[in-house]
């Protein structure tokens, strides 16, 4: 079902829940594919994480806020590094980026993939080797490019003629030859939402590979030797389970590798198949482990590149939601418990949409449960729904809650990591919460939560 453009309930047409969603036989019960692997239950029904009971965490930071346990996305990167030994796996920063993540992929062994000047500035002053770090964009600026240039970093995914020309006038000023992959649109659809499925021809990203622009622009690089054309670069979109997508992807793209080496005599050493690795939102989703990517997409490239008469390329891949996003929850506090004439029940919480978007924007699933007890109450089926002045201010469109449930209780909703600080916003001027990292017992602020101070300190009226 689509979203619709006036918000995610104007989308919606029944409320008995999708048909997934089954009642559960203990309300209280944690499905563990959905939770970082240390959160747990306390003989008192309160959930913890790495040891800590997230009523302290609250009366020590407050809600809403994210809750990072480290320990998961450490082991979620060594998973990655483990699965891909020989391969170089860029964590997409996009997903959620600040100095403290940038610092624990980096020690955890994962390059980082950035895409704009500001996400740039973030892994220099962490400290990430520049050398480790790709820089993305449709649209990079002449100042962003040449902060690139300067600062060293590792490569650069072209994505149009003008950036082509850009960058070859920065390089030839600077006398400096810094590698680059074309990105290259390979006209698949993934089976994923309209909306973030990034691989087909008609969009922003990428050289089209159909109309011919993804070979005269590697033509283009090599004739004009400023640039070292490395490989060529692939995303199909986000989100996604099925690798048959990858397949297709991987046979086009190799099938263009082969056109340039009979062209030219190049036969480029690199290949990034991109990212978009799905996670479990809800019960409904099924993610492969690294191990199962990393056999299944080594068996799609060695087969095409045997079938093209090719040398396999050193490959790269690029995974963001798929370490960050089953690491983080979200922790609200309940204002208000509605009953609409039997219709369906409403339980509002201290943020929304400002926190997380996706439910609005992409008709995204998630998951939710109490956080400050347990209950022996009956499951009832809930909306969890933020404050802020919009009917599609959805955070978990159904839920089987305690029937019990009330104001002041906590609620938890899973799998927050990805995408939901790094797009978080002031509607309504709500400042965006703290991002709190849990390890070894202890709990430390990344990121502090706004104030309206900050709110007004931009306010220059």
């Amino acid at each position: 079902m689509r979203a619709h453009e006036a918000g995610a309930l104007h989308g919606d047409i029944g409320h008995r829940g999708p048909a997934w969603l089954r009642t559960p036989v203990d309300v209280n019960a944690l499905v563990p594919q959905l939770w970082p692997r240390q959160v747990a239950r306390a003989a008192d029904g309160a959930l913890t994480v790495a040891g800590l009971d997230v009523r302290d965490l609250v009366a020590e930071y407050g809600t809403p806020a994210y809750v990072l346990d480290e320990d998961d996305l450490r082991s979620r990167a060594r998973d990655f590094r483990a699965a891909f030994p020989d391969v170089d796996v860029y964590y997409a920063g996009k997903a959620f980026l600040c100095r403290a993540v940038v610092r624990m992929i980096a020690e955890e062994g994962l390059h980082l993939d950035v895409c704009t000047g500001g996400e740039l500035a973030t892994a220099l002053s962490a400290g990430m080797p520049a050398e480790r770090i790709g820089f993305h964009g449709n649209n990079k600026s002449t100042a962003e490019l040449t902060r690139a240039l300067d600062a060293g970093v590792g490569r650069i995914i072209l994505d149009s003629f003008t950036e082509i020309d850009r960058l070859t006038a920065l390089a030839r000023e600077r006398g400096v030859r810094p590698g680059v992959l074309i990105r290259v649109t390979v006209g698949v659809e993934a089976h994923t939402h309209e909306f973030i499925a990034t691989a087909h021809e008609d969009q922003k990203f990428g050289f089209s590979l159909t109309g011919g622009a993804a070979a005269a622009a590697a033509v283009k690089v090599i004739d004009e030797g400023v640039l070292d054309l490395r490989g060529l670069h692939s995303h199909i979109g986000s989100q996604i389970f099925d690798a048959s997508g990858f397949e297709v992807s991987a046979r086009r793209v190799l099938a263009l590798q082969a056109q340039i080496r009979d062209a030219r005599g190049v036969e480029l050493p690199e290949l990034d198949l991109g990212g978009g690795f799905g996670i479990a939102y809800t019960t409904q989703d099924d993610p492969a482990t690294p191990a199962e990517l990393a056999k299944r997409l080594r068996k799609i490239v060695d087969s095409e590149c045997a079938a093209e008469n090719l040398l396999v390329p050193h490959l790269s891949i690029e995974p963001g939601r798929a370490v960050v996003g089953p690491a983080v929850f979200t922790l609200y506090e309940v204002g208000t418990v509605k009953d609409v004439d039997g219709i369906r029940t409403y339980v509002s919480v201290d943020g929304g949409m400002s926190d997380n978007i996706r439910t609005a924007l992409y008709d995204a699933s998630y998951s939710a449960t109490l956080a400050n007890r347990a209950s022996t109450a009956e499951p009832l089926l809930a909306r969890v729904v933020g404050k802020h002045c919009e009917s599609g201010d959805i955070v978990v469109k159904d839920e089987f809650l305690p029937a019990d449930v009330q104001p002041g209780d906590l609620v938890a909703v899973p799998g927050t990591g990805a995408y939901c600080r790094s797009m978080a916003s002031n509607y309504n001027h709500v400042p965006r919460p703290p991002v709190v990292a849990v390890r070894n017992g202890r709990a430390r602020l990344i990121v502090r939560r706004e104030t309206e101070e900050d709110l007004l300190a931009l306010d220059v009226g």
